[in-house]
């Protein structure tokens, strides 16, 4: 990374920083733009050249999570069941989370604290959900050979979203602490469905192996 580069993802991560604090300290709804921007020492406009929003700087780090696991997904063999690759996705964002140092990783505590405290960050992260969920769908959809609007792909991924929701429901779990009921979870999963029941009918023999 060039020092542009690095001196923007500096930008980027103060202004996350700011804006985090001061929603913290003094209110999400009271907090304005120009108040994030002046703890930085930038203008408003910078600020814009980064996000668009209040609400986009504060969810900034789970959409970040959420490109990180579609494109984790994308790079799994097509070879592979879709839970499978599903899960093996998570692990390997769940694992980069994991990597990062540790202000990055109070950051996104930080941030997750801060929407299960906020009435209007949660409809947010909503939104980024169920956005990302269609994305999951149509690669899901891809990797059946089916449609997108075939119930499999939407059954499977509605599925593996709840265990997401298990997996990550507490903002105050520490990232090792995540990561260790991810596993619990994917376990249990692993050991409750039937080989094959993320694949089309035809794609599944007699004795359920794929």
């Amino acid at each position: 990374m060039g020092l542009r580069e690095r001196k923007k993802v500096q930008t980027r991560n103060a202004l996350i920083d700011a804006a985090l604090d001061l929603f913290l300290t003094q209110g999400y709804e009271a907090t304005t733009i120009d108040q994030i921007a002046a703890e930085v020492d930038v203008s408003p406009r910078t600020f814009f050249r980064y996000f668009a929003s209040k609400e986009e700087v504060a969810l900034s780090l789970f959409a970040d999570s959420l490109e990180i696991f579609l494109g984790d997904l994308a790079a799994r063999p097509d070879s592979e069941p879709p839970y499978t690759a599903l899960s093996q996705a998570m692990r390997s964002m769940v694992g980069a989370l994991q990597d990062v140092d540790p202000a990055d990783a109070a950051r996104f505590v930080k941030a997750r604290e801060l929407t299960e405290s906020t009435s209007a960050l949660l409809a947010g992260q909503m939104r980024l959900l169920m956005e990302n969920e269609k994305r999951l769908v149509a690669e899901v959809a891809r990797r059946q050979g089916v449609g997108a609007d075939d119930l499999l792909p939407q059954f499977v991924v509605s599925v593996f979203t709840g265990i997401g929701m298990i997996c990550f429901g507490s903002g105050k779990q520490h990232l090792d602490v995540m990561a260790k009921r991810l596993e619990d979870v994917l376990t249990l999963a692993d050991g409750s469905f039937r080989p094959g029941w993320d694949l089309p009918p035809a794609d599944v023999s007699p004795s359920g192996d794929a």
